[in-house]
């Protein structure tokens, strides 16, 4: 176990943690001219550059190493924010969401791998655990500053963000590389070969559409149409603040998916996962009470925090070639091809009725369900 790495993994987790117009992320967008439909067109313009970028980046990650793919990716992030600070009209947003593709398809998997790879063997969930906990820990941190001394100033908290992520990127410089470089770097015709595999595992895909499905679900209920919910139900901007925080209070309980998936198994907290996701959505679908819509977000945002360790660790399990960062961005593409139509059709019914957009959570967490039981008996019958 490399505990350097992981704690300055845990340190950069909470410096990124720390958006601090994250309870306004959507308002902040309509105040600098752009729609709802527009933050999600956006969103699926990112997914689909994503795409594009996560070949190349796999590649370039396990030929130059990990730590030099995650300065360079943390340097990039930290500029976007300074985008993000000064952005006006659709053009700047989109400008600094093209950023943050390049960020986020270099860093698939290569985050991930250095936890793996420096935590004790049969640990690692409980490292991812920790690892957005602290995430967690600088959002809320964050969040309590707008409530409490920022308010209505949306401007002064991109600039505050952008100042963490400078730190963040500074402290990168100081992770010690972990992938070996004598192993044999791998090329185009080796991508093609292990994604026409992934392709052909019927079974692992159902999963990753089933881990698509609900990620995108959580992303677009927790970040942006919790706002809009909050908004309808009669809520300021101090009081979506403060709502904010509560609902992210229940993310740093994250840190227990390991015990969790110990004790019931991974059959059975994954049912309960999608289950209780699926009777949020429909909660939101028929409310209109403030203090109900704050609490199935709330219930939302925490089956996340404990989704995402979960899943993390079920992708890392299903990588076979000492190429892990490449492997795990074939399998990025294939989510971030899926959330990028769900992202559009989130937005379209948003913008017709926000209860749709909800319904259509529901539906997607049942689908989701499905397809994450049938994968899981595929793999039960396997062994």
């Amino acid at each position: 176990m490399n505990r350097k790495n992981v704690y300055l993994m845990y340190a950069i987790a909470l410096l990124q943690g720390m958006v601090f117009y994250a309870s306004i992320a959507t308002l902040y967008r309509q105040a600098a001219g752009i729609t709802v439909f527009q933050i999600a067109l956006i969103e699926s313009i990112s997914y689909l550059l994503c795409l594009l970028f996560e070949l190349p980046w796999g590649i370039v990650a396990d030929k130059i190493g990990y730590k030099k793919t995650l300065c360079f990716c943390c340097v990039l992030y930290f500029a976007s924010k300074l985008v993000f600070w000064r952005a006006e009209g659709f053009a700047g947003f989109l400008l600094e969401r093209i950023m943050i593709s390049i960020v986020i398809a270099g860093m698939t998997g290569v985050d991930t791998s250095i936890l793996y790879l420096s935590s004790k063997a049969g640990e690692s969930q409980r490292t991812f655990g920790i690892y957005n906990l602290l995430g967690t820990v600088g959002l809320l941190t964050a969040s309590l500053v707008f409530s409490v001394f920022i308010g209505e100033n949306y401007r002064l908290t991109a600039f505050l963000t952008a100042i963490a992520y400078a730190l963040a990127a500074l402290l990168s410089f100081f992770i010690s590389e972990v992938k070996s470089s004598k192993k044999r770097s791998i090329g185009i015709k080796d991508f093609n070969a292990n994604f026409l595999m992934i392709i052909k595992n019927k079974h692992l895909l159902l999963f990753l559409i089933s881990v698509a499905f609900m990620t995108q679900m959580y992303q677009t209920i927790t970040v942006f149409l919790n706002q809009l919910q909050y908004e309808k139900c009669g809520l300021s901007a101090s009081h979506i603040g403060f709502a904010y925080i509560i609902v992210t209070l229940a993310g740093t309980l994250g840190v227990f998916s390991d015990v969790l998936t110990r004790k019931t198994g991974v059959k059975k907290i994954g049912i309960v996962f999608y289950s209780i996701s699926f009777l949020s959505c429909i909660i939101l679908f028929f409310t209109g009470n403030a203090i109900v819509s704050i609490l199935e977000v709330l219930i939302l945002n925490l089956i996340n925090a404990l989704f995402q360790p979960f899943q993390l660790e079920q992708q890392n399990r299903q990588v076979l070639s000492e190429n892990r960062a490449t492997e795990l961005s074939i399998y990025a593409i294939i989510i971030d091809s899926i959330c990028a139509g769900t992202s559009v059709l989130f937005g379209a019914l948003a913008k017709i009725e926000l209860g749709y957009a909800f319904l259509f959570g529901a539906i997607l967490s049942i689908v989701g369900l499905i397809l994450f039981l049938v994968w899981h008996k595929r793999c039960a019958a396997s062994k």
